[in-house]
């Protein structure tokens, strides 16, 4: 954590200029730009779970095209 106090006269500009330089010199903000987007791994078994639930549903869509019940959207398949 960055202390940084107002010194006598000095003005704005120079004291966030002067906490600008200390930030840049900490390296703090680098890490956090490192780490922003960055998404742990996910469990074993919820990634189990999520491999069971597309499965599931895809047996269930391919059931439902092979009986009839639902019309196959060619603009939404991707393979």
């Amino acid at each position: 954590m960055l202390d940084i106090k107002r010194r006598k006269g000095e003005s704005f500009e120079g004291l966030y200029r002067r906490f600008s330089k200390r930030v840049q010199q900490s390296g703090s903000m680098l890490t956090a730009r490192k780490i922003r987007f960055h998404a742990g791994d996910d469990s074993k078994s919820k990634l189990k779970r999520s491999a069971l639930r597309r499965l599931k549903v895809t047996a269930k869509r391919e059931y439902l095209i092979r009986i009839g019940q639902l019309v196959e959207d060619r603009r939404r398949r991707r393979r």
